[in-house]
């Protein structure tokens, strides 16, 4: 019936334009010029029937389609920081770039930050994302390694910040819930589905890489279902006993 309604106001306004001065064809003819952009032309193009008899679905125009989106995604540490570039749009994923930058622990805390920064500048003049997300500090009752990580998390976000790049943080819940539906899931298992997702088939030398990449898939999930995956921040009063789980799963991240 629209389609009908549509093909009706198409034909009428092509016998008010044959009927009109050359000044009112001109004008009237602007939002239905195939070689102009016009958002409404677009619409009304996309709704009628295809010319050729054709029954399959129409393309959608390209200024109806979203967007492109490159989020970067980084899993924090004072040792290893991994990251993970994605361009996104709709239910399209594609990985651009997935690795882990590596710091000795012979170097002092202050030049292991300064790399940090130094790479992520890197990645930002290198690719151009358009969002970062982090994952969030796990809070805990070890002081002097939560303000290790917070550092290294914090100079991360400064060198976001510094390319005008929104940031976004997640707790490694929500990333692992985003992932996997499993808000406890292993990193094994994460991997697992990153490869049904993206269809990666070499496993990265170090999880912290496979991390950051679920990190910004969270992310792009978070923006297609808001309610799935809210960019909350995790909340205080962690256990003790859950704080040095942690540490035991991700010896390599504090250092």
């Amino acid at each position: 019936m629209i389609r009908k309604l549509l093909k009706k106001c198409l034909d009428l306004h092509h016998s008010l334009a044959c009927n009109s001065t050359e000044t009112n064809i001109q004008r009237l003819s602007v939002p239905f010029s195939r070689t102009g952009e016009s958002p409404l032309r677009d619409i009304w193009l996309a709704l009628l029937p295809d010319p050729s008899g054709s029954t399959h679905s129409p393309a959608i125009p390209p200024s109806l389609q979203k967007p492109e989106k490159i989020i970067l995604g980084v899993d924090p540490g004072t040792l290893v920081m991994g990251y993970g570039l994605i361009a996104a749009s709709g239910d399209t994923i594609k990985v651009i770039s997935i690795d882990a930058l590596k710091l000795s622990a012979k170097k002092d805390n202050y030049e292991r930050l300064r790399l940090i920064y130094q790479k992520i500048a890197e990645i930002v003049q290198l690719y151009k994302p358009t969002e970062f997300a982090i994952e969030a500090p796990f809070f805990g009752k070890n002081v002097q390694s939560m303000m290790k990580l917070g550092r290294a998390q914090g100079v991360a976000i400064a060198a976001a910040m510094a390319g005008n790049i929104p940031v976004t943080e997640y707790s490694p819940k929500k990333v692992k819930q985003a992932i996997t539906g499993n808000g406890n899931a292993d990193k094994e298992q994460v991997w697992q589905m990153l490869q049904r997702i993206t269809g990666l088939e070499d496993r990265p030398a170090v999880f912290d890489a496979s991390d950051a990449l679920a990190v910004a898939i969270c992310h792009h999930f978070s923006a297609q279902r808001p309610y799935a995956a809210s960019a909350t921040p995790n909340k205080r009063g962690r256990s003790k006993a859950g704080w040095d789980a942690f540490l035991q799963q991700n010896p390599e991240r504090i250092g």
